[in-house]
This record gives C-alpha cells, structure tokens and sequence, in this order.
C-alpha cells in the first residue's frame, strides 16, 4: 500500500534549504514555491518537503507520513487506524503543500503527527483556508488528542 516515506520539515531559509537538500540528496525538488519545496526521490522511497515556518512556534519537524497510491488505500488505512481507536482526522479533497489531496492523520503518544496521504492534482494554492492561516497547511488543523492504546489490536 505505501508508496513512499514522508518526512516535512520547516525551514527558516528556503533557498539555504534547497542548496543544502539539493547535494544532500543529489537529485533537483519537483516542486518549488516561494515558502515550499518537496523532494520525491526513488532511492530511497522518500517524498520529503520543506516548509517555511517559524521555529520557536513549530519546531524543526512539521510531520511525518506515508503517501499512498490512491483514495482506496487512504480510506483502508483511515479504517485500519479508526478500529484500533487512532484517526484524529480525516481531510478529502483538500487542498494543502500546493497540492489537492485525500488524507488523513493520527498523532502518536508524544504528538507528533501523522498523515497518509494520496495527491490528486497539483495546485496553485498553498491551502484551501485563509492564506494568512498557516497552520492549515502542511499540518493537521486540530491539536493533539489524547488518544488511550489499551485498546489498540495489532493487525
């Protein structure tokens, strides 16, 4: 089901970023924007992007995931998550990192999160919210819930 590794990352300076993840990776980004970039390498399996964000509000890591082939494997895995109690959240047909995307996204014990995510189409836009808002982006829009694994089942 997994298509690749997910990994974003906020950064202070983007060109400083790219120069850096450029020879870091040995390969170009497939999409650059003025506050984004993302990297979809083949070796390793990684779709890795870089977010300019303020540290002292964010953190350096913005989240992590997995990118998945289609819709039908987001809601599978939505499913799998929602029986073992895990879904925080699920986003269809949003718009988010420039992309139009179906997703959804947990956090583990220490709040860090997660998102499985199929991208439809690129977009023109940032986020579907408010364009000064953001934390729409990149991110799941809701804070952490405390979520309780005595119920969690291994699959």
């Amino acid at each position: 089901m997994i298509k690749r590794m997910h990994v974003a990352v906020n950064c202070s300076d983007l060109e400083k970023s790219l120069t850096f993840y450029k020879a870091f990776f040995g390969a170009e980004p497939s999409k650059v924007k003025d506050n984004y970039a993302k990297f979809e390498l083949d070796e390793p399996l990684l779709h890795f992007s870089l977010n300019v964000r303020p540290f002292e509000k964010n953190g350096v890591l913005n989240h992590l995931g997995f990118q998945v082939n289609d819709t039908e494997e987001v809601i599978a895995m939505g499913e799998r998550l929602r029986a073992n109690n895990l879904l925080t959240l699920d986003e269809m047909n949003t718009t988010c990192c420039y992309a139009v995307q179906d997703k959804v996204w947990v956090y583990d014990p220490d709040g860090n999160a997660w998102e499985i995510f199929y991208t439809k189409e690129d977009s023109e836009f940032e986020s579907a919210g408010e364009r000064q808002d953001m934390s729409l982006c990149c991110a799941p829009p809701s804070a952490p819930v405390a979520v309780e694994f005595t119920s969690f089942k291994k699959q």
